[in-house]
């Protein structure tokens, strides 16, 4: 039931466990962040996605795009908390290219839920010291050292955000840090047209 901040492929992140509903408000408290704004799930595999997301793209696309630093949002299942983001049908999954996070998630029963180590609507951090704030409300602070470039606004970016819950479709919802490579992937190797916003 406690929070961890981690260190993910593009920036800290605080986790707890996604079917522990205690855990996941805590997430929302420790953010101050609005209760509208959905938590992305972490896995450690791809083949595990299929357990909490019902996937409607080839399984090529998403081991073309995951692990990294994209989250994918589709259709949640049955199986998924229902705690867990209520408002909507759609769940973000985050498989992050960093092998510490993997192996935890992987030693996890279920998936965990992710968001960045920061109080809502500020920067993203990439050391420890920068969420120092935060500190006082975590179970346990894994210190990676610093993360890409802390003078590159760009390392502050995130992951890129794109839902494919529509089929033959995509949208972004955050352009992130790998947003081009992202897009040439859906649209020149699987044809997905953006959805029109």
């Amino acid at each position: 039931g406690g929070l961890v901040a981690l260190p993910t492929d593009t920036v800290y992140g605080v986790a707890c466990l996604a079917q522990h509903s205690a855990a996941v408000r805590s997430i929302y408290s420790l953010k101050g962040r609005s209760a509208r704004k959905p938590l992305a799930i972490c896995l450690g595999d791809v083949e595990r996605l299929y357990r909490y997301c019902q996937v409607t793209v080839p399984d090529e696309l998403l081991r073309d795009l995951l692990p990294g630093p994209v989250t994918l949002v589709l259709r949640r299942s049955e199986e998924l908390n229902k705690d867990l983001n209520p408002f909507t049908p759609l769940v973000g999954v985050r498989i992050p290219n960093h092998p510490f996070v993997r192996e935890l998630a992987r030693a996890c029963s279920g998936p965990l839920a992710l968001t960045s180590a920061n109080i809502s609507c500020q920067a993203s951090t990439l050391t420890v010291s920068e969420f120092q704030d935060l500190w006082p409300q975590l179970s346990l602070i894994v210190d990676g050292g610093p993360i890409g470039d802390v003078q590159s606004p760009e390392c502050r970016l995130g992951s890129t955000v794109v839902d494919l819950s529509v089929s033959g479709k995509f949208t972004i919802i955050r352009p992130g840090c790998a947003l081009t490579p992202t897009v040439e992937i859906l649209r020149q190797k699987y044809g997905l047209i953006p959805e029109s916003s």
